[in-house]
């Protein structure tokens, strides 16, 4: 077993060099971590021989991000793109889904082809949003469309990460009553949480809005209170997280919260993102090739197609769908994290695990070149195009 401070050296020394070379390369720093998370890890040079308590750490990082992400929801824009970020999302998800199982069946994959596909449909609201220009980001339609789709499919993720949660391993069933647990849970702890930052936490941010370290200090206590709350009432911490979010969004405080949140989200995604690398088992990929190509093919090519065709129908320009379909065009962290729950409840098997991270990782990889060397970006090749 390694100290702490030794995997710490690992990840954070190897990921600035990794990081380094992607900058470099005009790659996106997500794929440094993975990568070197493989490299290290224990089915490579196996200098980390554990990354249980890494994973476990990172943990806290999607916890911050689905806080952040709740924190930056902001309910009249969505309302406004709503409807057709909706019919994007749910046509192209239904015909990826489609697609996806067909290949597998075509690989003899079978009924995996569907928690495959369901995995897959999302696109990376990390390498997204590191890949957009801020001024596209807040003050452009491009940026405004892109944030709507990855939130109604963040959400989605969201309450599939939910739902299979309680799915039985033992018994292969959805049990009826988790189910009405569940509907009842999530209303009374966006309820509690509602109430709790409108009467309490609301009027501590306002009294001692002055001091700095306070404010960060009840911010990260809400976020991990509300986690913690969420599992009191059956649910995840992730779900928690992300309601602690949402109750706080409309205060006059969020921004402030969501700039200096971001630095402590980045240190435990890099664990995540590592984690995720050290746990991929390259010496299975072999057996999966072939429909691990064409699964990544399809990701990079039919999402922009399917975003591109949905978005021109309701009326978009054609050059702003492409755009759109073309950055939106590779898998998830959400893709990771529900394919191993899946995994972790009996619903996946080690070929479909292993499958869907190959194929988020590569896509990752080929979809930030595509974009940079494309469209504006702060990392874009072209000096053209660098938009910070």
């Amino acid at each position: 077993m390694h100290s702490l401070v030794f995997v710490f050296f690992l990840v954070f020394f190897g990921a600035s060099v990794f990081a380094t070379l992607a900058l470099y390369t005009r790659q996106a720093i997500v794929v440094a971590y993975i990568v070197l998370g493989v490299v290290v890890g224990p089915y490579c040079l196996g200098l980390i021989s554990d990354i249980t308590i890494v994973h476990e750490i990172s943990d806290i990082g999607i916890m911050f991000l689905l806080f952040l992400l709740g924190l930056n929801l902001e309910i009249e824009s969505m309302i406004k793109m709503l409807g057709r970020a909706l019919f994007v999302c749910i046509i192209s998800s239904l015909v990826f889904v489609i697609a996806t199982v067909a290949i597998c069946y075509l690989f003899g994959i079978g009924a995996q082809g569907f928690i495959i596909g369901a995995a897959l449909i999302f696109s990376s609201t990390i390498i997204c949003l590191k890949l957009l220009p801020t001024t596209a980001l807040h003050h452009k339609r491009i940026g405004e469309l892109v944030i709507a789709i990855l939130l109604i499919q963040d959400l989605l993720a969201i309450l599939m990460l939910t739902f299979m949660s309680l799915w039985s391993s033992q018994t292969d069933s959805f049990h009826l009553f988790s189910l009405i647990k569940l509907l009842l849970a999530l209303p009374v702890l966006g309820g509690v949480g509602y109430l709790a930052q409108k009467y309490f936490l609301f009027r501590l941010f306002r009294k001692f809005s002055r001091f700095q370290e306070y404010i960060f200090l009840l911010s990260i206590g809400w976020c991990i209170g509300m986690a913690q709350l969420a599992v009191v009432f059956g649910l995840s911490n992730e779900i928690g997280a992300f309601i602690a979010g949402v109750t706080v969004a409309s205060s006059p405080i969020a921004k402030y919260i969501y700039e200096n949140l971001k630095p402590l989200r980045d240190f435990f995604l890099i664990l995540f993102f590592f984690s995720v690398g050290a746990g991929f088992q390259i010496s299975l990929l072999p057996s999966v090739w072939g429909v691990v190509l064409v699964l990544t093919v399809l990701v990079l090519v039919l999402k922009p197609i399917l975003h591109f065709v949905t978005l021109w129908f309701v009326r978009e320009t054609p050059k702003e769908s492409l755009e759109i379909g073309v950055r939106l065009g590779q898998g998830s962290e959400f893709s990771l994290m529900l394919i191993a729950l899946a995994s972790t409840a009996g619903i996946a098997s080690a070929d479909a695990q292993i499958i869907v991270e190959a194929v988020a990782i590569l896509s990752f990889i080929v979809s930030s070149y595509l974009v940079v060397l494309t469209y504006p970006s702060p990392i874009a090749v072209s000096d053209r195009l660098r938009r910070d």
